[in-house]
């Protein structure tokens, strides 16, 4: 009899033990921040294109032109340009015979000033040609914009904890985990041209509309009502 009631003893105790760890009045939610942020950087890339008989007149050719095209570029303190791909492959004609070489180069440009990036992309496309124009949130921008958003949110989730709590009458109540999530899917508005003043311009001056990013954060967890 005595080791039944010691048996019994030991099963209550670890059923009000076990019982201490189960989940307890636990809620899961989710709240989110964001905002639309202006694009502060631009990313352009323009190349040339060059067919010739003989792969080397190709490649001085290509050579030529993205080196006029940093030169210019160089006087535009405020956009980073740099090299980009470069690569030369046979053109096939009759007979699957070699007809001629194709080179093609590019380079990319950078920068926060549009109207600086707009001015230099219009000099140049008298020798390149442009193949890609998108706008962008600048590293520094988005982290900065990424943690005032972190903020924002998990006030937001502490506030949404305190209203659960006070709705449902309970006394205190703790975060037992939370996740925190970010991200600001690509956008890329469309450039908007305009004529140049000049009427014999044969180029249009470009006006570049950075359009807005939005970012959001979500903080996501359960909380324990007590």
């Amino acid at each position: 009899m005595l080791r039944i009631a010691l048996l019994c003893g030991l099963l209550s105790l670890y059923g009000w033990a076990h019982a201490e760890n189960e989940p307890y009045n636990r809620v899961d939610f989710q709240v989110e921040a964001s905002r639309e942020i202006a694009n502060d950087l631009l990313v352009a890339t323009m190349s040339a294109e060059v067919q010739d008989k003989q792969p080397a007149s190709v490649a001085r050719q290509i050579n030529a032109a993205l080196n006029n095209a940093l030169k210019k570029s160089a006087a535009f303190a405020s956009v980073k340009a740099s090299s980009g791909s470069q690569n030369t492959y046979p053109v096939y004609g009759k007979n699957n015979q070699i007809d001629a070489w194709r080179g093609h180069g590019e380079i990319r440009l950078e920068s926060r000033d549009f109207k600086a990036a707009g001015e230099l992309i219009m000099q140049l496309q008298s020798s390149l040609q442009l193949n890609s124009l998108k706008f962008a949130l600048a590293p520094d921008t988005r982290a900065q914009a990424e943690n005032e958003l972190i903020t924002e949110a998990i006030k937001s989730f502490q506030a949404r904890a305190d209203a659960i709590r006070a709705a449902v009458g309970a006394h205190s109540s703790k975060i037992v985990h939370f996740s925190i999530n970010s991200g600001a899917p690509p956008q890329y508005p469309v450039m908007t041209m305009r004529a140049a003043p000049q009427a014999d311009a044969s180029i249009p001056e470009p006006m570049l509309a950075g359009g807005d990013t939005r970012m959001s954060v979500q903080v996501g967890g359960t909380i324990e009502l007590q």
